[in-house]
């Protein structure tokens, strides 16, 4: 069984980010793993250190030079091999087009995507992917064991856990839960990370259907007002004039 988990190479969560037009201002930014993609690497080296029947774990991304040092990482937490699409991706369509080749060359028969990706949030990738490669897919999971063959999966929805029984190929879209911590590379780790196998691959040439027209950051909070106990009755008239929450 192989399996392919694809890893966003996002700014650090605690990160200011600015935009430059509809670009991202890239200068001073400290790039990471994106958490949900991490925690899914841990879990499916953890299946593979218990015996599960894992032959490889490969990870992918799309983007230029600069995100190989995530990739990298990946390797050095326990990933085998690295694909990396040369290709700058302008949605979410365009990423899944990309990785649904790399899927079909790693012969994965388990592809993990995070839940969204701590930049843009979007969560529209795996869904995507599962569509273009024909397969099962089951979105905000956040549990996964492998028993007789099966895989087991939980998706916590509306106060219950639902509990799932699925045999591959399949995509899953992987929430928080799914490991308890992330795995931290070890010192002998990052050195074999230097000689695993990181493959580029040319991108599927494709026509972007989608057209960033504006980014903009939220707006700012309004400043706190405070009211005494005496000022019940402008409190209602704030509330429901200014807050129109009344």
């Amino acid at each position: 069984m192989n399996i392919l988990i694809c890893v966003s190479h996002v700014p650090d969560t605690t990160t200011k980010v600015r935009f430059t037009g509809t670009k991202l201002t890239t200068e001073n930014i400290q790039w990471i793993i994106n958490p949900w993609d991490e925690l899914t690497l841990t879990r499916a080296i953890e299946l593979k250190e218990a015996g599960a029947p894992i032959d490889q774990i490969m990870v992918a991304t799309v983007g230029d030079q600069s995100v190989e040092p995530t990739l990298r990482k990946a390797l050095a937490i326990g990933a085998d091999k690295a694909f990396r699409v040369d290709f700058t991706p302008e949605d979410a369509g365009s990423t899944a087009l990309q990785l649904q080749e790399v899927a079909k060359k790693a012969q994965a028969d388990l592809v993990f995507t995070g839940f969204e990706s701590a930049d843009y949030n979007g969560g529209l990738v795996g869904a995507f992917l599962a569509e273009s490669l024909g397969r099962s897919f089951f979105s905000s999971v956040n549990f996964l064991d492998i028993k007789e063959g099966a895989f087991i999966l939980n998706r916590e929805m509306n106060g219950m856990t639902e509990v799932i029984k699925s045999k591959n190929p399949m995509v899953v879209s992987v929430q928080k839960g799914i490991a308890i911590n992330p795995r931290i590379p070890a010192m002998r780790g990052i050195m074999m990370a230097r000689t695993k196998p990181l493959e580029v691959i040319a991108p599927t040439e494709m026509n972007s259907k989608v057209k960033v027209i504006a980014i903009a950051l939220p707006a700012g909070k309004a400043k706190v007002k405070l009211f005494v106990p005496e000022q019940v009755n402008e409190l209602i008239d704030a509330l429901h004039s200014e807050a129109k929450v009344l």
